[in-house]
């Protein structure tokens, strides 16, 4: 079975830059060839490929495979070393007084606000991609922690995804915050948008979360119980990241409603029809729990909390607290 292998050296990724050297790379792929017959292909002189080629070898991304002799010549063959390559590689900033904290997950207000509190102990550095793709990053050891939101069909919040996805880790799960989402709206609500079913509106431009994200997973399942297609709703193809851009998306008019965090629809001055209370958890390997020490007992602090309660549509009553898997 032919395989794919992730590439992790920054001496690789800053070769495969070259488009002329990604060119060769793919062309091996396929099948072994030789210098000419690789120039033939890319329209280079033989010489030209065997300086760029040598390079590939040299970082183990190609390799010699056979030499043949025919009539009195020698001819070489060359092979990519594998038959696909994945590109993964998280470039930080190199600084040597204090550590650099990578955030991967569901986009959040306490997060942001964690970022800017924690500021002298480390660089917090955040990449809002979902609930489910913060799982998958903080699985490939591209993230130092996650934040999730996710609800699985037993009515359990996130514990049965970081199951499955670590079940050979020591994970530990923090609750972060309980959070208000529903329906952010005009101030006034001039559209009368009162629940879900008004999506389907004709007159309704709605504004939706990226996939993945908890948000639009837990829409998607309200959507599909109600009988609602997707495909009637205008503007549900149009994904926005976070919950801050969807608000102020619906301030500037430039859509009707869109489901998102309370807090989101007060800091932009918006009206809000409150539809569940969720859980968000952040997740993270035991072993960088020490470097997360000052993250974790800023949970605890009540001052800390305070802030959080003032965000709107947060409840901290259970925040800091360690949930076993």
């Amino acid at each position: 079975m032919s395989s794919i292998t992730s590439i992790h050296s920054f001496d690789q990724l800053k070769l495969l830059a070259d488009p002329r050297r990604l060119a060769i790379l793919q062309h091996l792929m396929s099948a072994p060839a030789t210098l000419t017959s690789i120039g033939n292909v890319i329209g280079e002189h033989p010489a030209w490929v065997r300086h760029h080629l040598k390079k590939l070898e040299d970082v183990g991304l190609v390799k010699l495979v056979e030499t043949r002799i025919q009539s009195g010549v020698v001819e070489k063959y060359y092979q990519a070393c594998s038959n696909g390559y994945l590109l993964q590689e998280l470039i930080l900033p190199q600084d040597s007084t204090k550590p650099v904290i990578v955030f991967s997950g569901s986009h959040d207000l306490v997060i942001e606000l964690l970022a800017r509190k924690l500021s002298k102990y480390f660089l917090l550095l955040t990449l809002p991609v979902g609930s489910l793709d913060g799982l998958i990053t903080l699985r490939q050891n591209l993230a130092t922690l996650s934040g999730t939101h996710l609800l699985d069909e037993s009515g359990e919040y996130n514990l049965p995804f970081i199951r499955r996805f670590f079940p050979d880790r020591n994970m530990i799960v923090i609750t972060l915050a309980h959070r208000e989402q529903g329906l952010m709206v005009a101030p006034g609500n001039p559209k009368s948008i009162h629940s879900l079913n008004d999506l389907a509106r004709p007159d309704i431009t709605f504004v939706n979360r990226n996939p993945g994200s908890g948000t639009r997973l837990w829409l998607d399942r309200q959507l599909t119980s109600l009988g609602i297609p997707l495909e009637i709703i205008h503007g549900y193809g149009t994904s926005i990241i976070t919950h801050t851009e969807c608000a102020s998306l619906i301030k500037a008019g430039k859509a009707d409603v869109a489901l998102g965090l309370q807090a989101a629809a007060h800091q932009h001055g918006l009206d809000f029809l409150p539809l569940f209370e969720e859980r968000y958890d952040i997740v993270f390997n035991q072993e960088h729990a020490p470097m997360l020490t000052p993250l974790l007992d800023r949970l605890q602090a009540l001052s800390f909390r305070r802030q959080v309660d003032a965000l709107t549509g947060y409840a901290t009553g259970h925040t800091g607290e360690q949930i076993p898997l």
